[in-house]
């Protein structure tokens, strides 16, 4: 009996009873495995198991076997969550933000704003020409969704509002700069085409330069204009846009290229507007575009070895067709001993760059090709051409103060050229010659007038050129030159201002002036003959009074020698306590642009194309995404100055 109580009794250990049979196991709670728990506390609830949100406290569905699915669901959808993450964001998340004033890196705490990441992907949409159909993609909906789950992507209809609101703000910006700007403006404009519906859009650009003595250029209007572009078309759509942004009162000169058309509507322009708040009644008005004619000219005068060219190009096509030919190219190059420093190029026929380009390359290889004779004699020709237009088409630093010495430079290469012992020469320079004095006789004055601010010419340039230009006539020209001036410097010296150029700095990026360094001095490496001539001409300008005074001393005093780092605006910036009126002469002069295009479209004689994907679009919704593109990018190289940023902005 003692011993059977003993076995019945409990185990103070609580063990399991030995009582002959095997051990019931013990039935241990099933671990919940999903991550979705971190989230939620299981508890039973009347009886039934739920599962309490960590963050906004409702109750769900807790069984087992009712999965967790549910669970999931809530917690994308749960907004104390989200509020949550960005806290936690804020307190863990820092970000080096770079100040757009000086160029410092700040660390600032990251905070997510849905109205502020909308507005970055719509600039982005901008700024880099994406189709608004971006925002459909799988891929980068995907990518968004992983990069800030937060973010809600908006449809393209959206990107579209956001991208509008982008332009509205810019324009006001866009404004208040050229309404606050001193100078006048100097207007460009250019036609650009949609490429699938063929609508013709106008290109309004104002140039000047600020405060600062910084050369901007801000495009007012791209807008489209419907067919027929007649000249009463094309001024209505002018007068309107200098209306609108109240520059009518404010311009020096319109740039355009060399067109019938173009010069009826100018003068229809003169009619429209007050010539009296133009510079000499207008006079100065009408500027043609130097790469367009320079375009004629060459591309006129490539015909007569256009067989040649053709044989060259094809030559090229062929050794590129195929990686075994490339292979046999090289073979052969090797055995001729020609070392390989550039591919094979093939050209564009509508850019006569990408001619000159293909036939530099191909003379690399001359040993290789044949029949090489003709076209090595064209190329040192183009090769001026190429330099001038390259130089004439830039858009960061001015170029119309150049454009009369690169102008006679050229004059005087034709001439000797048409003086060749090669007939083929000698007839192609003829030619050129010819459309060159054409478009020579009607050289606007800006430039001669633009020539003499610059202190490194001055009347030397005149007194040097000009003999060979007028001959016997040549003081009689001077003097004219000189007797627009005193009006010029009349006109002006009405309007009471104090000189311009202590504020800010002026500033032309050091690779930019190293790039314009190298192309003037290829350029103007063979005006050493006008170097001696300045060394052995004293000046000898005479005085005048009555407020003149101002003119004939800068011109009395020496040039200065032509140096590599030489800034003109930089110069002028501080000579306003000096020459406070031909100060302000330089401000609106210095401006002006001899193109009416840049960089590569100045070799090109297509017409500039709209994308496909913005040629679909509304030309309101066109004229916007490539206005707001343009202030975009001029604020970003303003406040980036040293960066190598394409500046343009109207891409083909």
């Amino acid at each position: 009996m003692e011993d059977t109580n003993k076995s019945g009794s409990s185990s103070p250990s609580g063990s399991p009873l030995r009582t002959g049979h095997c051990p019931l196991p013990t039935i241990k709670k099933r671990k919940t495995t999903s991550d979705v728990w971190a989230h939620f506390t299981r508890k039973k609830v009347e009886g039934k198991f739920k599962a309490q949100c960590h963050y906004c406290g409702k109750l769900y569905l807790g069984e087992s076997s009712q999965g967790t699915t549910h669970l999931c669901n809530h917690l994308a959808r749960c907004l104390r969550m989200k509020f949550k993450d960005i806290r936690d964001m804020q307190q863990q998340v820092l970000i080096k933000q770079q100040n757009k004033v000086d160029g410092t890196m700040n660390l600032n705490t990251y905070q997510f704003d849905q109205a502020r990441v909308r507005n970055k992907l719509a600039r982005m949409v901008i700024l880099h020409e994406y189709p608004l159909s971006m925002v459909d993609h799988i891929g980068f909906r995907e990518f968004v969704t992983d990069l800030q789950p937060i973010f809600k992507l908006v449809t393209r209809n959206t990107l579209k509002s956001d991208i509008l609101k982008i332009y509205d703000n810019e324009r006001e910006k866009t404004l208040k700069i050229i309404d606050k700007n001193g100078s006048r403006m100097a207007i460009t404009i250019d036609m650009w085409t949609s490429s699938n519906k063929k609508r013709g859009f106008m290109v309004i650009t104002a140039h000047f330069i600020d405060h600062t003595w910084t050369l901007q250029s801000r495009v007012l209007r791209f807008v489209y204009v419907p067919s027929p572009h007649t000249k009463d078309v094309l001024a209505e759509v002018l007068v309107d846009c200098f209306l609108e942004w109240t520059t009518d009162r404010k311009l020096s000169t319109i740039t355009v290229d060399n067109c019938s058309t173009n010069d009826a509507m100018i003068r229809l322009l003169l009619n429209k507007l007050d010539t009296s708040s133009l510079m000499l009644g207008g006079s100065m008005f009408h500027m043609r575009c130097v790469a367009h004619i320079l375009n004629l000219i060459v591309q006129d005068r490539l015909s007569l070895i256009g067989d040649d060219i053709e044989r060259i190009r094809d030559s090229v096509i062929y050794w590129t067709g195929s990686p075994k030919r490339r292979q046999k190219f090289e073979e052969n190059a090797r055995q001729l001993h020609v070392q390989r420093t550039k591919e094979l190029v093939s050209d564009c026929k509508t850019r006569w760059n990408s001619t000159y380009l293909m036939l530099f390359t191909a003379l690399i290889y001359k040993d290789v090709f044949s029949r090489l004779a003709k076209p090595k004699d064209i190329y040192g020709r183009l090769e001026l051409f190429h330099s001038v237009t390259e130089f004439f088409s830039g858009r960061k630093y001015p170029t119309t103060n150049m454009y009369f010495a690169l102008g006679c430079e050229l004059k005087i290469a034709l001439n000797e050229w048409s003086l060749s012992s090669s007939e083929m020469i000698s007839m192609m320079a003829e030619s050129m010659l010819a459309k060159f004095n054409s478009s020579w006789a009607n050289v606007s004055v800006v430039m001669v007038v633009a020539a003499i601010l610059d202190p490194r010419y001055k009347m030397k340039l005149l007194e040097f050129y000009y003999p060979n230009i007028y001959g016997d006539n040549s003081d009689l020209e001077i003097e004219k030159i000189k007797n627009l001036y005193y009006d010029l410097l009349d006109e002006y010296g009405d309007v009471d201002e104090s000189p311009v150029g202590n504020e800010g700095s002026s500033h032309m990026p050091a690779s930019i002036l190293n790039q314009v360094t190298q192309i003037k001095f290829r350029l103007i490496g063979s005006m050493s003959r006008f170097d001696k001539f300045v060394n052995n001409n004293s000046s000898s300008s005479k005085k005048h009074g009555n407020g003149r005074m101002e003119f004939d001393h800068f011109i009395d005093e020496r040039v200065l020698k032509r140096s590599e780092d030489f800034d003109i605006l930089a110069w002028w910036k501080i000579k306003g306590l000096k020459y406070p009126t031909l100060q302000r002469i330089a401000r609106d002069i210095l401006a002006i642009p001899v193109t009416t295009i840049a960089s590569e479209a100045a070799f090109s004689t297509s017409k500039r194309l709209l994308s496909p994907h913005r040629s679909r679009l509304h030309p309101k919704t066109i004229e916007a995404m490539m206005c707001a593109q343009n202030w975009l990018w001029s604020e970003i190289n303003n406040y980036n100055p040293h960066l190598i940023i394409r500046s343009i902005i109207l891409t083909e």
